[in-house]
């Protein structure tokens, strides 16, 4: 299988252009985050199936977007790209050669709840998460628990996150179906939400990503580079 490495804030996805299947995303995907699967692309655009190590699919992934919208603009030359992921379409905008700003539309947040006596605010992003204020640490405990409660009959993406002395939000992830990451990008989206934050600093362990709220969409900016190159039987 012929795939590229990607590295986004410490998120790391595989993309190809190849059909996937449950079966083969789980024996190709090795320590990445994900896989990417490329159904087709123009000039300006790609449409892409995002794949969790588990081999179930995701339905949005921000920081995974943010890496099909730069495999694109390298092969294109495009300055903005349209991704799609299912019904969903992100806008992207290259800002330099690493650095790119998403249009992630309509975000959705609910009434705060509360499972096992753990409070969180449910997000929706395109894709469900549970915010929880509180130590990131926690994130260990609170994001099994919570991704597989019957709450979240599809399961759910975990953050715990809170405010550091600078003003920025510190915060660790579980995601769906992959297990704590180094940072997630729709989950950055949903925090800031979840805070009631017009823009913010969301700081991960893989790195920094900006959120801000415009026009009742979130954009998105952080970092997507290719990293290498592999073709594996």
């Amino acid at each position: 299988m012929r795939s590229s490495r990607w590295d986004a804030n410490g998120n790391v996805y595989l993309v190809t252009e190849e059909p996937l299947t449950p079966e083969l995303v789980r024996a190709h995907v090795g320590d990445a985050d994900g896989m990417l699967e490329v159904s087709g692309s123009g000039a300006d655009w790609v449409e892409i199936v995002i794949w969790n190590p588990d081999g179930s699919r995701a339905e949005m992934s921000g920081n995974g977007t943010r890496i099909a919208a730069r495999w694109q603009a390298e092969r294109s030359g495009a300055g903005m790209v349209s991704v799609r992921v299912g019904p969903r379409e992100v806008r992207a905008r290259m800002l330099d050669v690493t650095l790119v700003e998403q249009d992630l539309g309509e975000v959705v947040v609910s009434a705060p709840d509360e499972v096992e006596g753990i409070g969180f605010v449910p997000v929706d992003v395109g894709n469900p998460h549970a915010v929880v204020q509180g130590d990131p640490g926690e994130v260990l405990r609170f994001g099994p628990l919570l991704e597989m409660h019957e709450r979240f009959p599809q399961r759910t993406n975990v953050q715990v996150a809170r405010f550091a002395p600078d003003g920025a939000i510190e915060a660790r992830v579980w995601e769906r179906g992959a297990g704590e990451t180094a940072s997630s990008g729709s989950s950055a989206v949903a925090i800031a939400a979840a805070f009631g934050l017009s823009a913010a600093t969301i700081r991960f362990p893989g790195g920094e990503l900006a959120v801000r709220f415009e026009g009742g969409h979130a954009f998105l900016t952080g970092q997507a580079e290719r990293v290498s190159e592999s073709d594996s039987a």
